[in-house]
């Protein structure tokens, strides 16, 4: 699978200030947001978790032929079977996550191609946004938080799914292409606090090929020219 846009901006905009020291990406795909977050953040334990094989074995190459080799791992698994019985830390203790980011399949079903690698990648049966949220509200730390970037017209949806497991936005951005298009994807940061966050707005071009001095600054560590 290529870098995507949506996975450069949720990795570059999660929130770290609570210092996590250990970090779960679900459904990584070729290890993009847990390489971002290791370069980000002191993290001594990054787990990534990617159910497709052939995205797994990218993943992992990609893992070992990093700098943060020693600090992130790789599960071929499912987001449920990986709750059912997740990693324990030296005493054989279950880890809760302080940080656990998503970016979440999201087309609709009368889109799907004749690949069942990239339907498994990019759309949502594959990971029910409640699947996904009743995973998370078990893996995460009780101070932790859960970082997404999603379609903003499910935005409400997803918002109400996490509320039923004690799961409330702090940050919300709202992403649009260029000053004149519409909203295209929200990047939300929960957790288990209740907040009532007001929404901001980021640009990502001026003009094609154009970036916004916003979207410059917010991503320039992770391109080689920008």
């Amino acid at each position: 699978m290529k870098i995507g846009t949506d996975a450069v901006l949720l990795g570059a905009w999660t929130p770290i200030k609570h210092q996590p020291h250990s970090i779960l990406d679900i459904g990584t795909g070729t290890g993009i947001l847990s390489l971002m977050l290791a370069q980000r953040t002191q993290a001594k334990r990054i787990d990534a978790i990617e159910i497709d094989k052939n995205a797994h074995e990218q993943c992992v190459e990609n893992f070992e032929n990093s700098g943060w080799n020693h600090r992130l791992n790789c599960y071929h698994s499912s987001v449920i079977d990986f709750t059912a019985d997740p990693p324990t830390d030296t005493v054989g203790k279950k880890i809760k996550y302080g940080l656990i980011v998503c970016n979440p399949p999201f087309f609709s079903a009368e889109y799907k191609t004749n690949s069942n690698p990239r339907n498994i990648a990019r759309f949502r049966d594959a990971l029910p946004f409640d699947q996904l949220v009743a995973c998370v509200s078990k893996l995460l730390h009780p101070e932790g938080v859960f970082s997404v970037i999603i379609p903003y017209q499910v935005e409400d949806q997803f918002v109400n799914y996490a509320s039923k497991h004690k799961l409330y936005p702090n940050a919300i951005v709202h992403v649009k292409g260029t000053k004149t298009t519409k909203t295209i994807r929200s990047l939300i940061a929960f957790s288990f606090r209740k907040s009532k966050p007001q929404p901001t707005e980021l640009i990502i071009e001026i003009k094609r090929h154009e970036y916004s001095r916003e979207y410059i600054d917010l991503t320039k560590e992770f391109y080689l020219k920008m």
